[in-house]
């Protein structure tokens, strides 16, 4: 089991690796999107390239960050029934769909990702649309993509097995920070609380 809490860990970092790219691929769409805004706008000069580029990014985020989502432990959950269930019970959950739905809808990504992507590469398919771009680079996400999130699947996995066998004290990280949901709950809890206090001063008086 250690060895493969090794391999967890391994994997874990490829992980954080995606996930700290990703970061400055939004950064690139921002300013992508900024400047051609400007460009347009100031000069009345455009291209389709620019806008493309933007999806490509888009798409980026969210196929190469699945795996790091999945790393945080910060997919949706249906709160209102995992917050009732044991940890245990949570845990033997999580293991049925990594292995009867994870794993499976990965194995078909990939298996028809790849024949797109190398259709794609030799025959050098560009964009229909005019000063389009090339087409293989957002292609190559679809396999990539889910061949991480397979990967952390593995990883997370292995976490759970350790957990259920005793070899790890926990399924998951615990330390993972706040959603804005749970963010936003706790600052209408406080504006609630403080609306209260003001109405039971003012009923004192």
């Amino acid at each position: 089991m250690q060895a493969l809490l090794s391999l967890s860990k391994a994997i874990d970092r490829v992980g954080e690796f995606a996930g700290a790219s990703v970061r400055w691929l939004i950064l690139a769409a921002v300013l992508i999107s900024a400047g051609n805004a400007i460009v347009r706008k100031a000069f009345d000069m455009s291209s389709n390239a620019y806008l493309e580029i933007q999806w490509y990014l888009f798409a980026a985020v969210f196929m190469l960050g699945a795996g790091y989502v999945f790393l945080k432990n910060a997919h949706v959950r249906i709160d209102f029934v995992s917050s009732r269930l044991s940890v245990r019970t949570n845990t033997i959950i999580d293991m049925l769909g990594i292995v009867l739905v994870i794993f499976p809808l990965c194995w078909i990504m990939v298996d028809l990702g790849w024949p797109l992507f190398h259709r794609a590469w030799v025959s050098g398919e560009v964009s229909s649309n005019a000063g389009g771009l090339i087409r293989w680079p957002v292609l190559l996400l679809l396999p990539v993509g889910f061949a991480l999130l397979a990967l952390q699947a593995v990883s997370e996995l292995i976490k759970r097995v350790a957990y259920l066998t005793g070899h790890r004290s926990e399924p998951f990280p615990l330390e993972q920070e706040k959603s804005a949901e749970e963010l936003l709950l706790e600052e209408l809890q406080a504006h609630a609380a403080a609306e209260e206090a003001a109405k039971s001063k003012n009923n004192a008086r």
